[in-house]
């Protein structure tokens, strides 16, 4: 099947975001797929804000845009937009690096005000950036998701449903949507 990058634009350690990510890739391997995960907290802040697109962290980063067949990009939202440090690696990208790609956009936060930021923030950036298909995205509330003791993760019901069919969409899209040759 295909291989796709799971990217947590979370800059928390202890992310709802990044667990939920985590907790969906089990999803994509149980449907066929390499899922490779990318924390971009854990590239080193000099490069990030330093706009060093040579560091080896951005290097390494932009290889595995490149090879990935499609991306699901997960952010917590800060003040109606998607994190900034998902802002700094995007723009450290190359300007077309989602050129034939399957995109899924995830959101997470505190309050359904920030529903829209997937579309109104997040999805014009995605298209910028050359996706060949961004998937329908799904906003999850931090109440509905639920860290046990154990470390594993449940979901509300009623979001595990949206997010199951999200998932499964992006998988069959995945199926669907012919690669672009980069332009040459």
């Amino acid at each position: 099947m295909a291989t796709v990058l799971s990217v947590s634009g979370s800059p928390s350690a202890s992310s709802l975001t990044s667990r939920l990510l985590r907790h969906l890739d089990e999803r994509l391997v149980a449907l066929g797929h390499d899922v490779i995960p990318l924390d971009v907290r854990t590239i080193p802040a000099e490069a990030l804000l330093g706009a060093d697109s040579r560091h080896p962290a951005i290097v390494e980063a932009t290889e595995l845009f490149a090879h990935a067949d499609g991306v699901v990009v997960g952010t917590p939202v800060y003040k109606a937009s998607y994190s900034g440090v998902l802002k700094a690696l995007l723009d450290l990208l190359p300007q077309y690096a989602l050129t034939g790609k399957t995109v899924l956009p995830l959101a997470t936060g505190g309050s359904i005000a920030h529903v829209l930021a997937i579309d109104y923030a997040l999805r014009p950036v995605l298209t910028s950036m050359g996706a060949a298909h961004t998937v329908q995205g799904w906003f999850t509330l931090d109440k509905d998701i639920t860290v046990h003791d154990d470390g594993s993760l449940s979901v509300a019901p009623s979001a595990a449903e949206a997010l199951t069919q999200v998932v499964d969409q992006f998988s069959a899209a995945l199926g669907r949507t012919p690669l672009l040759a980069a332009a040459g």
